[in-house]
């Protein structure tokens, strides 16, 4: 028979709960209120702060909020208490469940000193077991080492040894399970660093914001006096392709970490979500018959065409500061989220140097993740030649561009819009399998483009010639003829020749077709950053 009684109204163990909501509310405290007044002084928000500005308003639930350091009296009452430097839990993003972990910084810079390792540890255990979408907010060393921490632990530590706590590991498990987000809020050096390259997409904030494998104190005992924003400032990092966005505010950071993730699934186990607006998947846009130019050494925006043939203000590009003779970024269309590569002849005619190989091999093993299906808005003369290329191991780049590229299962649509060139143009489409083709009537091919290849296959009629200038003219209008798109779409070498306005409905076709092609589940390699 149920036990029908009442239970007692005044709860047993009050004195317990006194306790838990005290305890809570030092940690609620972080470093005091004097260091959190001096975070605030440096134009950055406490860790407690960003959460909640990253979040759904009230959906934050801490899991550790009282773990730390504290000091007892003769009684064994506590007297003194220091929360641990990581603050992590669930909480939800536009109705999302997701997982946050951030460094207080206001306690020792976020070193290992105050640091608990089973919170960041447990942070990334948690996203990738209930497969749910990690956001880093790092700053200082990201529970990393100190040489302090050499005498308050009487040793020092082998990095990954069994005792270390740094579980890198993790990190790897996490970039090929669930998407992960990293923003670098404040001056993040070593094990920090690294967890925010160890991320799907990364974000500075410029005026705040520094990266570095070690600060200006040791770099200067190395001779080499800089500061933070000289050695690890936005301009840097995401030049050189270590952080992929940097912003102007803390709020624009959070705005751009929302973003990312709506665009992917909450891990590799769903598939991306569809978003449909009111743009209609038929729209033809009459601008594009003319986007391109017919002279061919004239440049035009690649961004103009991608902005009109997408799901209106879909496109959120990546990368934009690094490997610049290519775009990518995320888009939809008719609603469904796609990974979008693109070639921009406004670097270097769009041929593929060694950083922009670099950034399409990331960008493809994002897709290939994740399930997108890859859009790719081709303009590719080939690899970039010349001594700077050569020096670069353009050549060995290029070929793990193009074997990442094969690699790939996801569904595959390229559009032909001008140049697809010797080697490096095998990469405008996997090979071996069928992806859809289409190709503009501005579109050009062939193994090497006639400009400057014309005067090395025909140099001995070229020589014999009384106008050797008249004669060249000759042979490129006659070469030119032969090369048509026409041509070779009468030997099926291209599938489709299309109206270039005919472009967002046929794209919008192949984002329908390719979504029951999606299988959720893990990639043949996982993600590497």
């Amino acid at each position: 028979m149920p036990d029908d009684r009442p239970l007692p109204q005044d709860p047993v163990w009050q004195p317990e709960l006194d306790e838990l909501a005290a305890r809570e509310a030092l940690a609620r405290e972080m470093g005091g209120a004097e260091r959190v007044a001096r975070q605030h002084a440096g134009g950055r928000l406490t860790v407690r702060e960003r959460i909640d500005a990253l979040l759904d308003p009230g959906s934050f639930h801490e899991i550790g909020a009282i773990a730390g350091k504290a000091e007892y009296d003769a009684d064994q009452r506590i007297a003194r208490f220091s929360p641990a430097n990581c603050v992590f839990g669930r909480g939800r993003i536009d109705d999302r469940p997701v997982m946050v972990a951030g460094d207080d910084f206001t306690l020792r810079g976020g070193s290992a000193d105050a640091s608990i390792k089973g919170k960041p540890k447990m942070s990334e255990q948690m996203a990738v077991r209930f497969r749910l979408p990690l956001i880093r907010l790092i700053e200082g060393s990201g529970g990393g080492g100190s040489v302090r921490t050499i005498e308050t632990t009487g040793r020092a530590n082998l990095p990954g040894g069994l005792s270390d706590g740094s579980s890198f590991e993790l990190c790897v498990e996490s970039l090929a399970t669930v998407p992960v987000v990293a923003l670098g809020l404040g001056s993040v050096a070593g094990l920090g660093a690294a967890r925010l390259a160890a991320s799907h997409y990364s974000v500075m904030v410029k005026e705040i914001s520094a990266v570095f494998v070690a600060g200006p104190p040791v770099v200067e005992r190395l001779g080499e006096p800089r500061t933070k924003q000289e050695l690890g400032g936005w301009e840097i990092q995401t030049g050189c392709g270590a952080v992929d966005h940097a912003v102007a505010t803390e709020a624009e950071a959070f705005a751009a970490a929302r973003r990312f993730l709506s665009y992917l699934p909450s891990s590799i186990h769903e598939l991306p979500p569809r978003v449909r607006g009111w743009d209609p998947a038929d729209r033809r846009d009459p601008a594009l018959a003319s986007a391109v130019p017919r002279d061919k050494r004239q440049p035009y925006h690649m961004r103009r065409i991608i902005e009109r043939v997408v799901d209106r203000e879909s496109f959120f590009e990546l990368g934009t500061r690094f490997g610049r003779p290519i775009i990518t970024g995320l888009a939809r269309l008719d609603g469904w989220p796609v990974a979008l590569l693109a070639g921009d002849p406004l670097y270097g005619g769009g041929a593929w140097t060694a950083d922009a190989c670099q950034k399409i091999i990331r960008f493809v093993d994002l897709a290939e993740t994740f399930h997108l299906p890859v859009v790719h808005l081709v303009d590719c003369p080939g690899f970039q030649v010349g001594l700077a290329a050569e020096s670069s191991a353009v050549i060995r780049w290029g070929v793990r561009a193009l074997t990442a590229i094969d690699q790939t299962t996801i569904p595959w649509c390229s559009v032909i819009i001008r140049n697809v060139y010797g080697v490096g143009g095998l990469g405008h489409q996997p090979g071996g399998r069928v992806a859809l083709r289409y190709a503009w009537p501005s579109a050009s091919w062939g193994s090497l483009p006639l400009e400057g290849g014309v005067e090395a296959a025909y140099r001995a009629e070229l020589d014999a010639a009384a106008d050797p200038a008249a004669k060249l003219a000759e042979i490129e209008a006659r070469l030119n003829a032969l090369r048509s798109p026409f041509r070779s779409a009468e030997a099926f070498w291209v599938e489709e020749m299309i109206d270039p306005r005919e472009t967002r409905p046929l794209l919008c076709a192949f984002a329908n077709l390719a979504a029951p092609l999606r299988t959720p589940g893990p990639s043949r390699f996982g993600m590497r950053p």
